[in-house]
């Protein structure tokens, strides 16, 4: 008699497909399903900085979105700025978003609590999701590079053109930016798709799988 799979675990599989096709990495250690806490100098540097007011965005934000995962990741993963829903939870790349990318840091044996960590270059929502000022990252950057310092991540990885654009200060089509392990003030940086962007275009799907395969091999290296 062949074994039967559960509903949640088809449901899983059926996901993991739609986003890697029949390609399948596992990892066989278990991964930490819960929140690890921020600590140390990184919590401190947390309630130093959560209260910001250094420009307008302070004063319309719902929540300061510090970032999440472990003090440290090899491996941090940095967008351009929270959106509606990271803005109410005070929490990094949540929603549909959120949960895709869960599924590809889960098909690289990682987790957004296991040996990754997720930020922002900016810290609060600017309003209807606007790409972010040059005025507001001058002022939220430096944040950025203290994460940096303190975590120490042997990667970086860019989630997003504006991110990248922001990062690298170049004015690049994404696609250009792709394939390059570029230098972020000493540590390597590289980037790929904005996962809200592969909810947009499934065509996408394909080549993120490919840069983060790369990820994986760069960090196992």
């Amino acid at each position: 008699m062949k074994p039967r799979l559960s509903e949640p675990a088809r449901r899983y599989l059926k996901q993991v497909r739609d986003i890697f096709g029949d390609e399948i990495y596992l990892d066989l250690n278990e991964i930490d399903p819960e929140p690890e806490k921020i600590s140390g100098d990184l919590e401190a540097f947390h309630r130093e900085v959560c209260e910001c007011q250094k420009c307008p965005l302070g004063k319309s934000r719902n929540k300061f979105v510090f970032g999440v995962g472990d003090p440290n990741a090899s491996l941090l993963l940095v967008g351009e700025a929270p959106g509606r829903d990271e803005d109410l939870k005070g929490e990094p790349f949540v929603g549909r978003a959120g949960f895709l990318l869960d599924q590809i840091l889960k098909a690289i044996g990682r987790s957004r609590y296991k040996n990754v960590y997720i930020c922002n270059v900016l810290k609060c929502r600017p309003p209807e999701n606007r790409d972010p000022l040059a005025g507001e990252v001058e002022q939220c950057e430096p944040y950025l590079l203290e994460q940096i310092r303190l975590i120490k991540p042997k990667l970086i990885v860019s989630l997003g053109r504006v991110a990248g654009q922001t990062l690298l200060r170049v004015d690049k089509p994404l696609k250009s930016m792709r394939n390059i392990i570029h230098d972020y003030y000493g540590t390597p940086l590289m980037v790929t798709y904005h996962p809200a962007a592969l909810l947009r275009n499934e065509n996408l799907k394909r080549p993120t799988w490919d840069d983060f395969k790369k990820i994986r091999d760069f960090l196992e290296a």
